[in-house]
């Protein structure tokens, strides 16, 4: 059986705000994994105002979901606004970036 006695392992079976597992730092992008599986992976982001990540290429699709806060996610050089509650699925091989217009928090869910 696939199991990491370290990712998520204090997670399993528990009810939890998703947002409480991560805090913001200042200046800072933080991320949690909270599943790794050779299937994929589920990661929990925190980014302080103004940070982001810069324009790359995954080889599988990434869904987004917005957990608290805006940003702009610019799509094969299309940007959209995203806000707490809402999500994209951002295609695989396409270029994406992502930049907090403010502090935010999302889920990354990446399925091989």
């Amino acid at each position: 059986m696939d199991r990491n006695p370290v990712i998520g392992q204090d997670l399993i079976s528990r009810v939890i705000d998703l947002r409480s597992l991560i805090d913001y730092q200042p200046g800072a992008v933080v991320s949690r994994e909270i599943i790794k599986k050779p299937a994929g992976t589920v990661t929990i982001f925190a980014f302080d105002q103004g940070q982001g990540l810069s324009e790359h290429t995954t080889p599988f699709d990434a869904l987004v979901h917005f957990l608290d806060g805006e940003a702009e996610i610019t799509i094969s050089g299309k940007k959209r606004s995203l806000r707490a509650g809402e999500m994209i699925i951002m295609p695989a091989n396409e270029p994406h970036a992502l930049k907090a217009a403010e502090k935010f928090k999302m889920l990354l869910v990446m399925i091989k």
